[in-house]
């Protein structure tokens, strides 16, 4: 009986010490694929944008609207999806610590791919100046709407539709608090 009890107690005892280590994604970046041409990469960085190279495994993020099942090996995913021209790239990851959100203006030049990133405060910084500029210098109402449509046109053109561009905004102010 006492071996039994004993038993009992090393196995309760051990299985404290068996659970893994919980990986999480909470901040990527996007860069260019070094290995393909005009293709991306999502690198998982922590927030210093040192590469978490513990990072394994695959996780689901939602690219421009579409659910895609990212493999990640040693902090970095490829995306296998050629880019054609200059366009937005908004993405998502949702984990047990929330949702995490980043969009990239990726610049396509001759044979290379350039990736900045939006702020959701530039989104809501540029139509409210061209608002206020407007509203302040009244000759200067249409060429403030001429450079709102521009504004539009150009979001619309490169893939930011209008649901897009609310989402980014809201998911930033979401991360403020």
């Amino acid at each position: 009986m006492k071996k039994l009890l004993l038993i009992c107690l090393f196995l309760f005892s051990a299985s404290g010490f068996c659970y893994a280590d919980k990986i999480a994604i909470d901040n990527f970046v996007v860069k260019e694929n070094p290995f393909a041409k005009d293709e991306i990469a999502f690198v998982a960085v922590d927030t210093a944008g040192v590469i978490q190279e513990n990072v394994n495994g695959i996780f689901s993020f939602t690219i421009n609207g579409f659910t895609e099942a990212l493999k990640f090996d040693k902090g970095t995913a490829f995306y296998r999806h050629k880019i054609d021209k200059s366009s937005f790239v908004y993405s998502r990851h949702q984990n047990d610590d929330g949702t995490h959100s980043m969009l990239y203006y990726i610049y396509k030049s001759d044979s290379k791919l350039s990736p900045v990133k939006i702020s959701w405060v530039v989104l809501v910084a540029i139509p409210i100046i061209l608002i206020l500029i407007g509203y302040m210098f009244k000759r200067l109402i249409i060429i403030a709407i001429i450079a709102f449509c521009v504004f539009l046109y150009f979001n619309h053109s490169s893939g930011l539709s209008i649901p897009t561009f609310f989402q980014s905004v809201i998911d930033g102010l979401k991360g403020m608090f």
